[in-house]
């Protein structure tokens, strides 16, 4: 089966899932839920929740340092995906995942912003926030209550299964973004697959710049559309 279609089908199916058999929604819990996290009223919310919250974030940004990269060589910017991701998780970024076109270059110049997500500085910084909130959720949480409220609120359900989904998708881009680099190392490639989120994180730490190409982004986009043709 097209891979594309993969991808596509996962999204429609997750959507049915939150829509059809996930537990009810609680429009008033969750608002309130939010509310406390903006607000910094962390004391009323489960260690575990508030871990699970912040960690989809981190998965976010660890995707936002390869696909706003790999975004520059396609025909489609990924920066509306991101933004749509903000809001609903991996719903917005499974599109993008399934539109993108395989690319295993990078050309013209880093501006600040991708010279950013590209260092390693970056990388650091998302993994000593990740081991903060692993521990904090881990040692302080209360399993029993997780537990419960996943089975019965649709919001920490469909929250968790993202957080699977983010780990279960990046495969999808990590190997394009080792060949962009020059690092085809299988073991390094199975470490980052096969480790949730700290293996992904790692990979951050330890890669190696960009190797910028000399052809021009549009030249690339142009010469990649007349040969799909």
């Amino acid at each position: 089966m097209n891979f594309k279609l993969v991808l596509w089908l996962l999204w429609a199916g997750f959507i049915a899932y939150i829509l059809l058999l996930a537990p009810p929604f609680h429009l008033d819990k969750t608002l309130t839920l939010l509310k406390n996290i903006f607000t910094l009223h962390w004391t009323s919310i489960n260690p575990i929740i508030l871990s699970l919250f912040s960690l989809v974030g981190i998965w976010l940004l660890i995707y936002s340092s390869l696909l706003f990269i790999d975004g520059r060589m396609q025909s489609i910017r990924f920066w509306p995906f991101a933004i749509a991701s903000v809001g609903s998780g991996v719903l917005g970024l499974l599109p993008y995942l399934a539109l993108r076109e395989p690319n295993q270059q990078f050309s013209g110049q880093k501006d600040a912003f991708l010279d950013l997500l590209d260092s390693r500085f970056y990388g650091i910084v998302l993994t000593l926030s990740t081991i903060v909130l692993l521990v904090y959720g881990i040692a302080f949480g209360d399993w029993g209550d997780y537990v419960q409220q996943f089975q019965s609120d649709r919001f920490i359900n469909g929250m968790s299964l993202a957080f699977c989904l983010f780990y279960v998708l990046f495969p999808t881009v990590v190997g394009d973004d080792m060949a962009r680099r020059r690092f085809p190392n299988a073991q390094v490639f199975l470490a980052v697959v096969f480790v949730p989120l700290l293996g992904s994180l790692a990979y951050l730490c330890l890669r190696p710049p960009l190797l910028l190409s000399t052809i021009s982004e549009q030249t690339f986009i142009a010469n990649r559309s007349i040969s799909t043709r």
